[in-house]
């Protein structure tokens, strides 16, 4: 209940705060935009070069990634279904 009370109240602040002429002008300037979308772009450029530095680590450290460890499961998976095939293959035979 508190927490849709704050909700609103924050979003009247902002509908009110977007609507104002002086927020209007600066929204305009070409380096605020910049900026805004450089504050957007944020949080994915930094899990892509944290992403990137661990598989960097794994690599020298001869660990597995999870992309490895993924495509590993898959062929495990694929090869025990290609055994367990065969296997029915030759009960069937006399």
């Amino acid at each position: 209940m508190i927490r849709k009370s704050w909700s609103k109240a924050l979003m009247s602040q902002g509908m009110s705060l977007i609507s104002d002429p002086r927020v209007v002008k600066i929204m305009q300037d070409e380096r605020v935009l910049r900026a805004i979308t450089q504050v957007l772009t944020m949080p994915g450029k930094v899990q892509d070069f944290t992403q990137g530095n661990v598989e960097k680590i794994a690599r020298a450290m001869a660990l597995a990634t999870e992309t490895e460890v993924k495509d590993l499961r898959r062929t495990v998976r694929r090869l025990e279904e290609e055994v367990s095939r065969l296997q029915r293959e030759s009960e069937k035979k006399p």
